[in-house]
């Protein structure tokens, strides 16, 4: 007889204790994404849940597939560029916790890519939807903050705009993306009666972007919307679908220009909207402004191999660089750079491989890939080096690429 029939209570056991761990596992992955909405402390919740799924990872096994080994070996020689550059500003705390932050953020992608390893499925549920509840809590704190209701605009909003439970609008606006675009994702595939609390979740969402006023943001925002209903109707839908799609969409579009031309009646909201609005402001033209000092510095970096050194580019041009791939030379040198250079140029590839292959991740993969690339495309324009959802979504899709080339030689 087996040692189950021999110990029926025992096996029992066993297996609830296994339901009850994987369900523990499942409202810290949940928290995790929930709390990466919550960052107006340091250290924010969200670094001691990811303590918490550290331990999870830990105890459940970890393996690090080779596409996470590749991706964590650029890091490295990204934070390594980093650290020869801090060599003369070891006085100053500023650039010492700056490249301790890097480091910090570039295990946690090593994390990410680790953890969609195993029971994928499950895990990407928990985070799916912790990311949309933090999403939705910044959001309302953003909207609430700037409506000041019960004086919370000194605590949610900074320079009259939305930034809920960040300490920068442009965190705000940029955090967001991802759970909008996954909730629209999960509108395309929902009956009538969950559509009923997932269109007012995104309108919230759509709330705290817009409230943020940030340009960047918004293009965000479209483009990476545009590009997964795009991916989606051309990569997964069969004809029904297509056509919820393209039905969907127009009716999505009409409920945001609606709610677009209500907010915009509010006087105070259509007058920072029209300054917002202009494609430059006065702080971005001219040999002075941010453009113009970005072009001024290139020179200048080419011929400085350790970049002007961490956070030390503000104290040669006024203000920091306005572009993760000036900084990668200004603050990491040129070791870094070019590691940062060649990461995003592998994650591009990489990320097109992934939401190419047919298979069970195909479609959450489009959603975050969407964001992703969008985001990658800002950040000529934008400091996206230490925003934590970067590296969330950076070491996500170099482990789903893992599972997805897994799951295709299992076909074939």
């Amino acid at each position: 007889m087996t040692t189950a029939a021999l110990d029926p209570t025992g096996s029992s056991r066993i297996v609830a204790r296994r339901a009850l761990s994987m369900r523990a596992e499942w409202w810290i992955l949940w928290l995790l994404g929930l709390s990466g909405g919550v960052v107006l402390i340091e250290p924010s919740p969200y670094e001691v849940m990811m303590a918490f799924a550290f331990c999870i990872l830990l105890v459940s096994g970890a393996r690090l597939p080779v596409s996470g080994i590749c991706m964590l070996g650029l890091l490295a020689l990204f934070n390594l560029g980093g650290v020869v550059s801090l060599v003369p500003f070891l006085h100053d705390p500023a650039a010492v916790m700056f490249i301790a932050v890097s480091v910090y953020l570039a295990v946690t992608s090593g994390f990410f890519a680790m953890l969609v390893q195993e029971r994928t499925q499950a895990r990407l549920h928990a985070l799916k939807w912790g990311c949309i509840a933090g999403g939705t809590l910044a959001s309302t704190a953003g909207i609430l903050g700037y409506f000041d209701v019960a004086g919370l605009s000194g605590v949610f909003t900074l320079h009259d705009r939305a930034s809920g439970t960040f300490k920068d609008p442009n965190v705000l606006g940029a955090f967001v993306i991802l759970p909008a675009v996954l909730l629209v994702q999960e509108i395309l595939t929902s009956g009538r009666l969950r559509l009923r609390a997932l269109v007012p979740l995104t309108l919230i969402l759509f709330g705290g972007v817009f409230l943020s006023f940030s340009r960047g943001a918004w293009g965000h925002f479209a483009g990476s919307t545009a590009m997964m209903l795009a991916l989606s109707f051309l990569l997964v839908a069969g004809p029904r679908m297509r056509l919820r799609i393209v039905l969907l969409s127009f009716a999505g579009l009409a409920t945001l220009v609606t709610a677009l031309a209500l907010i915009l009646s509010i006087d105070e909201v259509s007058s920072m909207f029209a300054e917002r609005a202009r494609l430059s402001q006065s702080y971005d033209v001219g040999t002075t402004g941010r453009f113009g000092r970005q072009l001024l510095a290139v020179p200048e970096i080419l011929d400085r191999p350790n970049g002007y050194g961490p956070l030390q580019f503000r104290h040669f041009w006024g203000e920091d660089p306005h572009s993760v791939y000036l900084n990668a030379f200004s603050s990491y040198g040129w070791l870094g750079g070019l590691s940062y250079l060649t990461l995003i140029s592998a994650t591009i590839l990489v990320g097109w491989r992934t939401v190419l292959t047919p298979g069970p991740v195909q479609a959450f993969a489009i959603a975050l890939w969407s964001t992703l690339f969008v985001q990658i495309l800002m950040g000529v324009i934008i400091d996206t080096d230490h925003w934590r959802h970067f590296y969330l979504m950076l070491g996500l899709i170099w482990g789903l690429h893992a599972v997805s080339a897994a799951d295709r030689k299992r076909v074939f």
